[in-house]
């Protein structure tokens, strides 16, 4: 059975709540298709908004952060129960940018991917090497070790419903993107790294994204390739444009 594809947009810190609805209300007959899953991943602050301006599409609202604990002294923080209670079906983990700037580790990616699952929710567990270390040839060894630690006490059924993103940070908001040839390069192996983990029906059941400057150019070309199952889309979710991304074909 043929993957259906997955396309989300990761807002990062950008849209107020009132920029939100009318960011929504121009995009949603833009997005209507039933060939792929549309996925919203907004700042916490605009999911209320977002789930009601979203009401009666085919939009999906999901957080970009959430954390491994159900509640208790964690200034800043939002519990899975509190994304659940209104109606949040995905969050982003482990996001290269939550990495560098707020001291995310393997490890808690770990824990918040297994709270995810716990609580219904559907991770969209990223992933992806620095310029260094493509350089150096390290590349699929750095993902799978990734991989592997994120998906730690993961059940096979639990993975099949699971997302990865593959986001090469050296192409995260600077314009590069990998070739077509490099982002199903990566992709596939991290297929086989899952194949490795639990089993090929696991692997072949798994969704896998591309992100890194993905946009209405580079989409069609990207999502033909055989483990690319939709993007991870950054700046190009702000604007109309994001419409040509998610009806690719």
């Amino acid at each position: 059975m043929a993957r259906k594809k997955i396309i989300a947009g990761n807002w990062k810190m950008n849209m107020t709540p009132s920029q939100t609805v009318e960011l929504i209300n121009t995009l949603k007959p833009l997005v209507a298709t039933e060939d792929a899953d549309v996925v919203f991943c907004v700042p916490a602050i605009d999911i209320i908004p977002a789930l009601e301006a979203s009401k009666g599409s085919n939009i999906e609202i999901g957080a970009e952060n959430m954390y491994y604990e159900e509640k208790g002294a964690y200034t800043g923080e939002i519990a899975p129960d509190m994304l659940t209670d209104v109606g949040v079906k995905y969050v982003i983990i482990g996001h290269s940018e939550r990495r560098e700037y707020f001291a995310e580790t393997n490890e808690t990616v770990n824990k918040k991917v297994l709270k995810a699952f716990e609580h219904g929710i559907t991770p969209i567990v990223c992933c992806g090497e620095t310029l260094t270390q493509r350089e150096q040839g390290v590349t699929m060894d750095f993902i799978r070790q990734q991989v592997k630690i994120a998906f730690l006490g993961v059940t096979a059924e639990q993975a099949k419903t699971a997302v990865i993103a593959y986001e090469p940070i050296w192409a995260i908001g600077t314009g590069k993107t990998a070739t077509t040839e490099q982002a199903q390069e990566v992709c596939c192996g991290i297929r086989k790294c899952i194949a490795e983990i639990y089993d090929e029906a696991t692997a072949e059941a798994i969704r896998i994204q591309y992100g890194g400057s993905v946009n209405d150019k580079t989409a069609p070309e990207l999502f033909a390739q055989p483990d690319i199952d939709g993007g991870l889309v950054g700046g190009a979710a702000l604007k109309p444009d994001f419409g040509k991304i998610v009806n690719w074909k």
